[in-house]
């Protein structure tokens, strides 16, 4: 019996809000049980100064827990004087993930930023920030295309990610954090509509893991994000 009486391949109650925050060109609130996420989209017209020189478009992200986020209090990252290194390689993960699925050529000569705030954590908050931060994205591309400045949808296919694991010697989908802490083996995976893999992330604790324990949690995890993919479609616009 799973924690919240879940089945094994059964994902947490999930929930994307759009149009969350008045001033970003794309907003999201997405919630995956306990686990609720802030996801934005903000459009610059210029790009990174390693682009400058061509004509592609450039797609990053931020992320960050809120204070309140945790149990106990979370220092800011700005109170520290740095980004600590978890924070950065969730990042990292979000902004290559969505260029991943973008055509940077058509997406033309602009960054687009994806903000990821963790406002309740509970597990899975780097594989929920990648499914809202896509609805964000093409929330934000929809009102480029409004105002007349995207003649052309850049995105190449549809994103979503999921976390699988073995807890207690059984394959579960989408981990609480009560589950993730307890897991024998923890994997992160990002994978396109088409069911193409974009990134796989996976640890195993004190026994290695099989081919086979990949094998099976990839297909529990293939059929988790064709759910997300199904919730992303009822609040995705339609390009035209």
């Amino acid at each position: 019996m799973r924690i919240d009486k879940r089945k094994n391949d059964e994902l947490r109650p999930l929930k994307i809000i759009p149009h969350y925050i008045k001033y970003p060109e794309g907003s999201v609130l997405i919630t995956c049980g306990f686990t609720k996420i802030i996801c934005t989209a903000t459009v610059l017209e210029e790009v990174p100064q390693f682009l400058r020189s061509g004509s592609r478009g450039w797609i990053t992200a931020e992320y960050g827990m809120l204070p309140g986020s945790t149990p106990g209090r979370k220092s800011r990252d700005g109170a520290k004087g740095k980004v600590d290194g978890r924070t950065q390689e969730i990042q990292r993960l979000i902004g290559r993930s969505l260029r991943a699925v973008v055509d940077l050529e058509k997406l033309g000569k602009r960054t687009i930023t994806l903000d990821c705030d963790v406002i309740q954590a509970d597990g899975g908050t780097r594989t929920a920030a990648i499914s809202g931060a896509f609805v964000a994205l093409g929330e934000a591309l929809s009102t480029l295309r409004k105002k007349g400045n995207l003649n052309e949808n850049p995105v190449k296919e549809q994103l979503a990610a999921v976390s699988a694991g073995i807890v207690r010697g059984e394959y579960m989908l989408d981990l609480c954090y009560e589950e993730d802490a307890q897991a024998e083996v923890d994997m992160n995976f990002v994978m396109t509509g088409s069911g193409r893999i974009v990134e796989i992330q996976g640890t195993a604790e004190n026994n290695p893991f099989s081919r086979q324990d990949v094998d099976t949690l990839m297909k529990m995890a293939g059929a988790g994000i064709k759910e997300i993919l199904k919730a992303q479609d009822k609040v995705l616009l339609p390009w035209k």
